[in-house]
């Protein structure tokens, strides 16, 4: 029977370092652009070094993601327990900041373990901006259309934010100052001016 590999410490500074590279990479270049040599190289350590802290490409791919994750998530419920939970929701799912989001779900069409991953914490992510919106619009009394519950606002939110801020980083424009007017006016109607919190 053959020893466990050794894995090296989560708080060693190397290891972020090689977090730190592997992120930027991926904003700067894409997820292809992420290998073990790349990492090592631009990190200045050797390629061993790497699968010494990070047994697969996988696995550091998925230590970047858990990293920036919780304290995201828990980012975003303070966010929404603000005056404004609309107009929080919307600036959290068009802000060009979702950039490594969109990455990793590139990335998940062709591996099966970041889908599983991603898929996982987007539903969480999911149901506790759905419970913080629920309960942040009841508590400032905002009352929505009737054939629009808290879900498929946040559903709309998400997709419309998700999609302009796509189209945006392609230099795809048309028709988005027409979405944007109605956001306003959706957002000027139930919370009010920016400037009113």
């Amino acid at each position: 029977m053959t020893a466990p590999r050794r894995m090296g410490s989560e708080n060693s500074k190397t290891r972020q370092v090689l977090l730190d590279v592997t992120e930027r990479l991926m904003l700067q270049e894409g997820y292809a652009a992420v290998g073990v040599r790349r990492v090592a190289r631009e990190a200045e350590v050797a390629p061993a070094l790497v699968l010494y802290y990070f047994h697969t490409l996988d696995d550091l791919f998925l230590a970047v993601m858990r990293r920036r994750g919780d304290e995201e998530l828990e980012r975003q419920i303070s966010l929404l327990d603000g005056p404004q939970p609309l107009r929080t929701l919307w600036r959290l799912n068009s802000h060009p900041g979702n950039a490594l989001t969109t990455e990793f779900t590139a990335l998940a069409n062709h591996r099966k373990e970041i889908r599983s991953e991603l898929a996982a914490r987007a539903e969480r992510y999911r149901e506790a901006q759905l419970a913080a919106l629920t309960r942040r619009l009841a508590e400032t009394g905002v009352e929505l259309p009737p054939e629009m519950s808290p879900a498929v606002l946040l559903m709309l939110t998400n997709a419309l934010g998700r999609i302009i801020m796509l189209e945006n980083t392609m230099g795809m424009t048309a028709r988005h100052a027409e979405a944007l007017t109605f956001v306003e006016q959706f957002l000027q109607r139930y919370e009010g001016s920016a400037a009113d919190t």
